[in-house]
């Protein structure tokens, strides 16, 4: 099962060149049964990666535009009253599928934006007082520009925090933006796209990570990366129990697509930077200048010893 996901890196390879890592990542970040978001540049590819993630596992997806008038029901539905059975019947909105692509979420209003906590977290949607249950699996991938450009809306931390992953592609290298230059066109690509999985081999290969051993000193060694960042003094606040969580479900899946049963040091460190770079916000610099989460994430990391 876990060939198949090795397949569907592959195919996401040939849409997305020169992002190996990234496509790596993000596979990783949905085998754990977390939600990605994409944050960069217009124009890198970060819509086509989800659409191409989507396909190759053989997941149902529906995209979402986010712009500011999007309301809440827009995304998870409305209850509409039918005369015919004299009372309101709900209607589902385009977020009962299994991935939903919340393109440029950081346009939407916070009122839209917090419209998918209980999704996110508890996989159901509520309406006039009933709950309804999304399809299994369900994943949001979410792309968003940077916060300084026009129009946007920062993701609170309490969103930031549902996402398992964050990752930023970045522009290509001279002679993937050749390839893509001269190759074929990328929206062209995906309407040929096959699924390398189906959703019931992808549901299988998440739950053998229960499987993954940890051992208590691995455990150990993320605790104490969880303990720097609350006690080192370069965040505004430290990792929660829920960050050392993803950390830990991320690094067995990272391990799992690296063949083992077993998770090790340098299956944390491939994930940490963006499992917790966007849920720690970085304290001022002596200079009065923001240093980058990444960056003091890595410095976290060299920190703690293993």
């Amino acid at each position: 099962m876990f060939n198949q996901l090795h397949a569907a890196a592959r195919q996401v390879g040939q849409v997305i060149i020169g992002k190996d890592q990234q496509v790596r990542l993000a596979l990783t970040c949905l085998l754990a049964g977390g939600h990605l978001l994409l944050e960069d540049l217009p124009g890198v590819g970060k819509t086509t990666l989800a659409h191409a993630l989507a396909i190759s596992l053989g997941l149902k997806f529906n995209r979402v535009q986010f712009t500011s008038d999007l309301l809440p029901a827009d995304v998870a539905g409305i209850s509409v009253y039918e005369r015919e059975t004299n009372g309101f019947v709900f209607h589902p909105g385009p977020i009962f599928t299994q991935v939903l692509l919340a393109d440029e979420i950081n346009r939407a209003t916070p009122k839209t934006q917090s419209g998918l906590l209980e999704a996110m977290e508890e996989r159901q949607v509520s309406a006039e007082g009933v709950t309804h249950s999304l399809p299994e699996p369900f994943f949001v991938i979410a792309t968003q520009n940077p916060a300084n450009q026009v129009g946007t809306f920062p993701l609170p931390e309490s969103q930031l925090d549902r996402f398992l992953m964050c990752l930023s592609l970045g522009y290509p290298d001279a002679a993937a933006e050749r390839a893509l230059l001269m190759g074929e066109d990328r929206r062209a690509m995906l309407r040929t796209l096959q699924p390398a999985m189906q959703p019931s081999e992808l549901a299988q290969a998440q739950r053998a990570l229960k499987e993954i051993h940890a051992s208590p000193s691995l455990v150990g060694y993320v605790q104490a990366l969880a303990q720097a960042s609350r006690q080192n003094g370069m965040f505004a606040e430290g990792l929660s129990p829920r960050a050392a969580l993803a950390l830990l479900q991320a690094g067995r899946a990272w391990a799992a697509l690296e063949g083992r049963d077993h998770v090790i040091p340098e299956d944390i460190q491939a994930v940490l930077v963006p499992v917790c770079a966007h849920r720690l916000r970085p304290l001022r610099s002596a200079q009065g200048m923001a240093v980058a989460s990444r960056d003091l994430v890595l410095q976290l990391q060299k920190s703690v010893p293993v």
